[in-house]
């Protein structure tokens, strides 16, 4: 049922290195940031070969210098294969976009509406989004044909500029009808960049939808972030130069293709799921299969996708996160707080439970601060309960200087974990300093640690990377201090116990995870039969049983080790590649160039038909004349798309038209509309190739 790569797999990578050109040259760095930890991989081109792959801890405080040494370390790992110099792209996938949006971490912008009304501003969910924004609403706008509906208000919007702009830092405009006519959001940009020299974001830019309000909160969310991303591109940046490697720098976009780095920076909202996305690629390159069910479990969420003929669902209704949904292409993969460092709990009568929130295990915890350990033994031979046993209080990872949310107010209290853990008890005697270390995990400035599944899996040694005593000692704590089964010195089986337990309990939740996301509904987890299916019991004189269609590729480190329970559970094939830890790297590495581009054509009631290609609307005489030059158009867009994406020229574009006819009549004379949409996709053009 588990197996590491099938033959399948062998003969697509086979058959791939023949294709190499179509991928890469020479070698490419792909790197990923996950909530744990940063993998990078070097992958050749020539044969497809993964040539190294390192994992360094994700440095929550300052993300660089995780990135730094994920990248250090894979380059020492191909010493006598790959150098600095050899590297020709280097490509990044990363949470930064979807966690300062979910954690209402950004900039302070200005937002500019054109032609809204107070029923679209409040539509676009804009205030609670971000209650400090200043909103500008003018005159202006156009109509559904690109007509303009109103002049546009350009005194008021350099009133509101010299009222409005200091303390900002980005802005984003928004217009109604932009899509079918972006003159009115040009115009206003260009007032903005004069008099301010800001980030701009236009609705315009980030999406083709008609749904004005949802536009406006996508560039809203964008400008917001701009500084965020290009803080970690500089960052990225500085690392390659420390390493001496002088290459294009890649990002991953939610879709899971890939934009050069200047480009994300203009558009960072379109990197939201950047890393599951990439998980998806890596997985379909790793396992050869075109049609499978991914699941990508890390240290804090498991992240599932369905593939088929070898492309994953796309969301058409636009990427969330944090609760609100953006106009941004995304891979339509579902998200859910279960990973190797999920918080466990044990209530008085024995139940396990999963928390969505993400502690570092003890065991790495113990590995990293021996004085951990000692600690953990203490509290458990103590004859008082201490406050909070087992869990500890620490900084990020090699943070570097202030998280956002921290006060000055707040320095002595940071100051007394500089030294190292310090356990929770020990800090939150009363209710209030609780609530302040609460408010600095959320900000990033402090971590929490506990009890997890990657410490259950040290106890029943499926994994051995870190400090097994301390995983005992963690568990041993939660069994006594909850008063279930007392763990008596050098006796294992009470602890062993409740790490079977907790290995149950992570089998018992993605399976309902699984269930959830391939029935396409939450709700159907919760039913009777998925409840029995996922316990693997039966219901009352019933054997129930729910086998998913397609193969499950397990991906991410914790894969191997809860994920061959699960698949025998619901009696599904498991693939579980070799290197699927590094999935996510790996997809960033072999990603490539995909360009979209959309162009309407609209009947009027006199004037003919018009072709809305980003300018102001095209008025032809014939429905086939306009149909002609929107074909045209759509492709020379997809094309000049593709260049700005970093692809290479040549790439053969797709061409799906949707239309609306009165029906009986000939021809296209019966026309009422139709929406052109041009697709292409290449490799990434890199330092070196042949013009």
């Amino acid at each position: 049922m588990t197996y590491a790569a099938s033959p399948r797999y062998e003969a697509a990578r086979a058959a791939r290195s023949g294709e190499a050109d179509f991928y890469m040259t020479q070698f490419v760095a792909g790197i990923d940031t996950g909530g744990t930890s940063t993998d990078a991989v070097i992958v050749e081109a020539g044969s497809q070969r993964l040539v190294a792959k390192f994992k360094a801890l994700t440095t929550r405080g300052d993300l660089s210098v995780g990135v730094g040494e994920a990248l250090a370390g894979a380059l020492h790992a191909a010493q006598g294969v790959a150098r600095a110099s050899d590297i020709r792209l280097v490509s990044l996938s990363t949470t930064l976009a979807t966690n300062a949006i979910v954690e209402g971490h950004g900039a302070p912008v200005g937002i500019v509406l054109i032609g809204f009304d107070d029923a679209m501003t409040a539509r676009t969910g804009i205030a609670a989004a971000m209650p400090t924004a200043r909103i500008a609403s003018l005159a202006g706008g156009h109509d559904h044909g690109g007509g303009e509906a109103a002049a546009f208000d350009a005194a008021g919007l350099e009133a509101f500029l010299r009222a409005e702009d200091v303390g900002l830092e980005a802005y984003a405009i928004a217009s109604h009808y932009s899509v079918r006519n972006p003159a009115h959001e040009q115009a206003a940009r260009d007032i903005v960049r004069r008099l301010t020299g800001k980030p701009v974001s236009l609705s315009s830019d980030l999406a083709q939808a008609l749904d004005a309000p949802r536009r406006a909160l996508t560039a809203a969310l964008n400008a917001r972030i701009i500084g965020r991303i290009a803080a970690l591109i500089g960052a990225v940046r500085a690392a390659m130069a420390r390493l001496a490697i002088d290459a294009p720098l890649m990002i991953v976009k939610g879709d899971g293709s890939l934009a050069p780095a200047d480009y994300a920076a203009q558009r960072p909202v379109e990197t939201i799921l950047s890393g599951p996305a990439a998980s998806v690629v890596g997985a379909r390159f790793l396992s050869g299969l075109d049609d499978f069910i991914v699941a990508d479990i890390g240290g804090t969420t498991t992240d599932i996708a369905v593939v088929e003929n070898g492309q994953p669902r796309l969301r058409r209704d636009g990427a969330e996160a944090g609760g609100f949904r953006t106009m941004a292409r995304a891979i339509d993969m579902r998200s859910y707080g279960l990973g190797g460092d999920s918080e466990v709990d044990v209530d008085a009568h024995g139940a396990v439970s999963l928390g969505a929130r993400r502690v570092v295990p003890l065991a790495l915890l113990a590995a990293r601060f021996p004085a951990v350990e000692a600690i953990l033994a203490a509290q458990l031979e103590s004859p008082d309960p201490p406050g909070y046993p087992g869990r500890f209080v620490l900084a990020p990872f090699a943070s570097a200087g202030a998280a956002p949310g921290v006060s000055a107010s707040d320095a002595d209290f940071l100051q007394r974990i500089a030294a190292g853990p310090v356990p929770l008890g020990d800090l939150a005697r009363m209710p209030s300093q609780l609530r302040v270390i609460e408010r600095l995990v959320k900000a990033g400035a402090l971590q929490l640690a506990g009890f997890t599944p990657s410490d259950a899996a040290h106890i029943l040694r499926a994994q051995s990377q870190w400090s097994r005593s301390a995983a005992r000692l963690g568990g041993a704590l939660l069994l006594r201090w909850r008063l279930i089964r007392r763990a008596r010195p050098g006796d294992d089986a009470p602890v062993e116990a409740l790490a079977r337990d907790v290995f149950e309990a992570v089998t018992q939740k993605s399976a309902r995870l699984l269930i959830a996301a391939l029935a396409g509904n939450d709700t159907v987890a919760a039913s009777p039969f998925a409840d029995a299916a996922a316990r693997g019991a039966p219901l009352g004189r019933l054997a129930v049983s729910l086998k998913p269609q397609l193969p499950l590729i397990g991906v991410g480190g914790p894969a191997p080790v809860f994920f061959p329970a699960l698949a025998e559970r619901l009696g599904c094939a498991l693939v579980l590649p070799q290197n699927g830890d590094a999935a996510n790297a790996i997809g960033a590495a072999v990603g490539l160039a995909r360009a979209r581009a959309v162009v309407e054509v609209t009947s009027g009631s006199s004037d003919g038909w018009r072709v809305h290609d980003g300018g102001a609307p095209i008025v032809f005489e014939s429905p086939g004349a306009a149909l002609a030059h929107a074909d045209a158009r759509a492709r020379a867009l997809a094309a000049a798309q593709l260049a700005a994406l970093g692809g290479r020229n040549g790439a053969d574009i797709h061409v799906e038209i949707e239309r609306s006819d009165i029906p009986g009549m000939p021809g296209d004379q019966g026309l009422v509309g139709a929406m052109l949409v041009a697709e292409c996709r290449s490799k990434i053009a890199q330092r070196g190739d042949a013009a």
